[in-house]
């Protein structure tokens, strides 16, 4: 494997040459910097990668850690940090935390360990002041999906208690007065907003608030199906749904089909996120907008921007909107 040595020897140039043309500085003369690249090219050369990292302090490689892989949410996440970062020619270590304080923890450690220069998270165990002492004094972050006042502008979140109050409200629109609802799990701060967001649509329309018409769920397709068995087998009755996430949106569907139901003249469901399987489910889901995909971009421009010098404008705070399809419909006595 050839060396800087070699390289700088072919190109007629000092090592200090090279060097400068390796790690991108401007000033190089643009003679020079065609010598060595074409030397490069000719002895077929790769820059260390880890030299390169010492003797600038950046790998150039940002680490992401999500909650899962096996959802499409995370999916679009991943993607849109990649492209962006990909962009600007960096690249991505990707680890999985599985909503576990230990494991998150640890994958902090391993991103850490392989000299990331940033970490873009979508993390739910860890602590506020855990993620602010990391983000203050080891390596800068970017929360999506979460608020830690400390991280500031490091924190690109959604407006979750509008999307659950736009979900609700769209039912009573539609005239529907008796309201369930299957919320996500009440340690998770989206969760939280969603129902919240629900119980404001209900508040403003006079319609009292009622816990037996309420589920909490994990997200998960099996809770959509556990929670409507649950929420039917109990002594209030309701015409219309709502989901804190399309996954649990759709097992309810499935279940209400098993049940003989007629969607949605039998029972209007309204989801969360607009996944990628809203619009292919029968009926077509009714669903809130989650922009996932821009707030991840969202957050690889923020760390460009604090640890490569880049200017971009930065968004912290985005808005959903209701996407109605047909498993929604005016409730008819």
């Amino acid at each position: 494997m050839a060396t800087i040595y070699e390289v700088a020897d072919k190109a007629g140039v000092s090592l200090s040459t090279v060097s400068r043309v390796l790690n991108g500085k401007t000033t190089v003369n643009p003679a020079l910097k065609a010598k060595v690249e074409e030397a490069m090219l000719a002895l077929n050369y790769r820059p260390n990668s880890i030299a390169r990292s010492l003797a600038t302090s950046r790998s150039d490689s940002v680490g992401i850690l999500v909650s899962e892989l096996n959802s499409p949410f995370f999916g679009d996440l991943m993607q849109a940090v990649e492209l962006t970062l990909r962009a600007a020619d960096k690249h991505v270590i990707i680890t999985v935390g599985h909503n576990n304080l230990e494991t998150e923890q640890d994958a902090v450690e391993f991103l850490i360990g392989r000299n990331c220069d940033a970490i873009i998270m979508h993390a739910e165990a860890m602590s506020d002041e855990y993620l602010k002492t990391l983000n203050a004094s080891r390596l800068p972050i970017s929360l999506v999906n979460r608020q830690v006042n400390s991280v500031g502008e490091g924190c690109i979140v959604l407006d979750n208690e509008k999307g659950g109050y736009l979900a609700t409200q769209h039912l009573i629109s539609l005239g529907h007065k008796s309201i369930a609802y299957i919320s996500g799990p009440s340690d998770k701060c989206d969760a939280n907003q969603r129902l919240a967001g629900h119980k404001r649509a209900l508040k403003e329309a006079g319609i009292a608030f009622t816990p037996n018409l309420v589920f909490e769920g994990d997200y998960t397709e099996e809770d959509g199906k556990a929670g409507l068995l649950e929420l039917l087998s109990g002594d209030s009755p309701f015409s219309a749904l709502v989901c804190a996430n399309d996954w649990m949106a759709s097992g309810a569907m499935s279940c209400a089909r098993d049940l003989g139901m007629n969607l949605p003249q039998d029972l209007s469901i309204v989801g969360f996120d607009d996944a990628v399987f809203a619009h292919h489910v029968f009926p077509r889901l009714t669903t809130v907008s989650n922009p996932i995909s821009d707030m991840a971009a969202m957050s690889a421009r923020h760390i460009l921007n604090v640890v490569y010098g880049y200017k971009d404008e930065v968004q912290t705070l985005f808005q959903p909107s209701l996407i109605v399809r047909e498993s929604t419909m005016a409730y008819e006595a």
